[in-house]
């Protein structure tokens, strides 16, 4: 990787800056037998061998079984800290919408946000695009797992956050939640929030066809790197202050460009193949 692409992410990062003090916090002494208090509802403290051998193991079954979302969750948490997890909240506490965020404490799910208010909103709005893309995709918001092994509970908020807003990045890139489609959100998230496990994803990429991956590697992913890089951090957007505005608008103002549509690529690939097959069974008979 040449130095004009590391040049944004260490800026982005911060990293030479704030990995030491990263650190600093996460190695305060126990062990499995003298396991501290729980620091909020849910949390379970990990040793650092148990932080890494959950990291290893989640991501072997989770790439095994992409459908094992509570193991993909345990990834992200189990390799977000010590680092990570605190440069994303530091972008947080950068930005005056971050910090309302952290203060107020949002949560995304259908108890805190009406899907049926979201339906009667004006088509091009986000809180339109946004419920449109859930019943389309046969998803709900409801499926977000807690959060339990990041120890610092503020961080731990951060998680949950991003967790929580993931489908909203799908809306606002029209993205679905086939492989193909997870694969490239990961890459641009990746670049946008550096969350590890969003990069340890891209291994997916093995999963997909000949043809799937070559589309990911010449389109998918270099729309991902430029746009995660040059686009605002999107943890610092306020959905929930959002959702009335039209989403062009809102892709202009945090500087992302909207790729190309992939369930209308897939479909025209599928049509066309399905006609090239009745020529040629018409020709052989």
């Amino acid at each position: 990787m040449n130095s004009l692409v590391l040049r944004p992410v260490i800026r982005r990062t911060g990293l030479l800056r704030d990995l030491p003090k990263a650190f600093a916090p996460q190695f305060a002494p126990f062990t499995s037998l003298s396991r501290p208090p729980p620091n909020y509802e849910g949390h379970v403290p990990l040793t650092v061998p148990e932080r890494g051998l959950l990291a290893v193991g989640s991501a072997v079954i989770s790439l095994l079984n992409p459908r094992r979302g509570d193991l993909i969750a345990a990834l992200g948490e189990a390799t977000a800290t010590p680092y990570f997890i605190y440069r994303l909240r530091d972008a947080m506490l950068s930005s005056p919408t971050g910090r309302r965020i952290l203060k107020d404490r949002p949560r995304i799910n259908s108890t805190t946000m009406s899907m049926e208010k979201l339906r009667k909103l004006p088509d091009g709005t986000v809180g339109r695009e946004y419920v449109a893309w859930l019943d389309k995709e046969g998803v709900s918001p409801d499926t977000r797992s807690q959060v339990r092994y990041i120890d610092d509970p503020e961080c731990a908020y951060v998680m949950q956050r991003y967790r929580e807003c993931h489908d909203f990045y799908h809306a606002l890139t029209g993205l679905p939640i086939i492989v193909e489609g997870e694969v490239a959100l990961k890459a641009f998230e990746f670049a946008n929030t550096l969350i590890p496990m969003t990069g340890l994803s891209m291994f997916a990429l093995a999963r997909l066809r000949a043809e799937e991956r070559r589309r990911a590697l010449t389109m998918y992913f270099p729309w991902a790197i430029r746009n995660g890089l040059q686009a605002k951090e999107v943890i610092n957007i306020y959905w929930e202050e959002e959702l009335e505005t039209d989403v062009e608008e809102l892709r202009k103002r945090i500087g992302l460009e909207k790729p190309p549509d992939l369930r209308k690529i897939r479909a025209e690939l599928k049509a066309q193949k399905k006609a090239e097959k009745t020529v040629r069974e018409s020709v052989e008979h």
